[in-house]
């Protein structure tokens, strides 16, 4: 006999069919809104994909090659190169040659050495930078200005600024700086001011002046000097701002604490003995993400990772065309915790002149770089094609997964970002001292957007989408906010979805300055109509944990993020 049921009967079973085929477990049933009900009361497993990402050519040529790289405010690519590699592909506007004094003909050098990239309109503008910013440094300054520090030559003592407006250009300062700051590193503090730390044989730091201010003198730094060796293996020293406000500085195999207010080292943590792991054996480094908490006054935990790097000797051999595999190991430190030691674990494949990027997820995406050898003109060789996914929560032994490799190798001087839309920006790679287009590795102009697996089109449906229109312009430190966003997900509970905040590092020579990753404590999840929903979360609760600037915010779904929105910090 066949068996009838009515339109209301049919309706209550899609409905209990999409809540169990949505979660295999109880949940929390709302008779008035039952689409919008809470979900079930444990936390749900990650999306998971066996999607290993997509590379995608977005550019044949950037007009010059990307040794330095950041993503403003403005959803803007700024990339530049030295100014003595020769001409770029990217000619000044006429009549706006910048002066040369190594030009003994005329003087004059007509060709850009930095670009702005609108890599949402594909559009190129040439930025005309007057001193050379070889091998320099940088970060952004609270109200999203580019302060740029250091370089050769002329532009050793040089600090740089970069506002974002739609036709700024540089302006500079020449003699800001006591010493030359050529490889050194740049940190932001919590009040928003600028620490720069080492160069080439200065074994010092000194905090950046005001604009058209110098400093007369800086702060000496013996844990410098006791750091070089034969190859120098010290620069670009790893700096990460700690939870508590200290600087943690690591230079060759060594680290210490450094309060940067009473210029007194605190501590010096085990030394890392595998190896050296600062430029020119240039391995990668991040300050993992921060787990904030609302409810207690706690210390947050605050971890450092430094992942491959090479021999002591590497760059003495590659230098005579000996070419040694780099480092393979991954370390892990806990910079807040009393006796603190290093905790390793071993990459798939080794890698030196690597990128280290914190993803929106929390996870880490190690991309770039080579085998054997070390940076250096002409130093490296084996090109490591394969980006690799780090996921620092996961079991030990469990924590990579080698994604899609690329066919451009980039290698010394390559540059990376984590752009708004959650993809990757690629760029970069001059292993020569000039611009060289028939070298094994030629200069490489080309731009790319790497897909991280959390871009597999299956899980787009799972994808948040912020209501950019509701969304804050500006949170202050301490305070509650709230994100509108849509997703089509049934059953959502606030253990699904990480907020997090994301200030934009400055990258050059395989470290990004300033990177630093929030995951937000979680206030509330409320429903907000079909499809939409209200969280509440809490912002950083000082400049210590988080220094004053710009951030792109996230919204993640059970480790799908969506898009970010930028919103000040302050």
């Amino acid at each position: 006999m066949e068996t009838t049921t009515t339109p209301l009967l049919r309706v209550l079973v899609l409905v209990l069919f999409l809540f169990d085929s949505a979660v295999a477990q109880p949940f929390l049933f709302d008779p008035i809104n039952p689409l919008l009900n809470a979900g079930p009361a444990q936390k749900k497993p990650n999306y998971e994909t066996s999607f290993t990402g997509i590379w995608e050519l977005i550019r044949n040529s950037s007009g010059v090659s990307a040794m330095h790289l950041v993503i403003t405010k403005e959803n803007k690519a700024i990339l530049f190169d030295s100014t003595n590699s020769g001409p770029s592909l990217l000619p000044l506007p006429a009549g706006n040659c910048r002066p040369d004094p190594t030009n003994k003909t005329n003087g004059e050098d007509c060709w850009a050495h930095a670009a702005e990239y609108d890599f949402v309109a594909d559009q190129l503008r040439p930025l005309k930078v007057l001193t050379n910013t070889w091998c320099s440094s940088g970060g952004f300054a609270a109200d999203g200005t580019l302060v740029q520090s250091g370089g050769f030559h002329e532009g050793a003592t040089a600090v740089r600024y970069l506002k974002t407006c739609p036709m700024c250009d540089w302006i500079e300062y020449p003699a800001a700086l006591s010493v030359n700051r050529w490889y050194a590193t740049q940190q932001i503090l919590p009040d928003g001011s600028f620490i720069v730390v080492g160069g080439r044989r200065e074994f010092s730091y000194e905090f950046i002046p005001a604009p058209g201010q110098s400093n007369p003198s800086n702060y000496k730094l013996p844990f410098l000097i006791e750091t070089t060796d034969d190859e120098e293996n010290n620069l670009y020293p790893f700096l990460h701002l700690s939870t508590d406000g200290n600087l943690f500085i690591f230079a060759n195999n060594r680290s210490i604490l450094l309060d940067p207010r009473t210029h007194t080292i605190l501590r010096e943590f085990p030394p890392l003995k595998d190896g050296s792991h600062n430029y020119p054996a240039s391995a990668a480094s991040a300050l993992l993400p921060l787990r904030l908490r609302s409810s207690t006054t706690a210390p947050i935990p605050a971890e450092v990772i430094i992942c491959g790097g090479a021999s002591h000797k590497s760059a003495a051999l590659a230098a005579e065309k000996v070419f040694i595999p780099a480092l393979r190991r991954c370390s892990r430190l806990t910079i807040t915790k009393p006796n603190a030691r290093w905790h390793t674990e071993v990459m798939p494949t080794p890698r030196v002149m690597a990128d280290m990027l914190l993803l929106p997820t929390a996870d880490v995406l190690i991309i770039n770089g080579a085998t054997k050898g070390t940076s250096g003109w002409g130093w490296a060789e084996s090109p490591n094609l394969e980006p690799l996914l780090y996921q620092p929560s996961s079991r030990r032994n469990e924590r990579f997964k080698t994604l899609t490799p690329t066919t451009i190798p980039r290698m010394y001087h390559s540059t990376s970002a984590v752009l708004p839309d959650t993809s990757i920006l690629v760029a970069g790679s001059n292993p020569n001292n000039r611009y060289n287009y028939t070298a094994q590795y030629p200069t490489e102009f080309r731009l790319e957007r790497f897909y991280p697996p959390y871009l597999d089109p299956a899980l787009a449906v799972h994808r948040p989408r912020i209501v950019k229109e509701l969304a804050p312009s500006s949170v202050t430190y301490g305070t509650s906010f709230q994100v509108v966003f849509d997703v089509a997900d049934l059953g959502l509970e606030s253990g699904d979805l990480k907020v997090t905040m994301y200030a934009p590092p400055f990258t050059t020579h395989g470290f990004s300055m300033n990177q630093r990753l929030l995951i937000l404590s979680t206030v509330e999840l409320s429903p907000a109509g079909l499809g939409r929903w209200t969280v509440a979360v809490t912002a950083p609760p000082s400049g210590v944990v988080a220094p004053p600037g710009y951030y792109l915010l996230y919204v993640v779904n059970r480790a799908v993020p969506g898009e970010g929105v930028w919103v000040q910090l302050m």
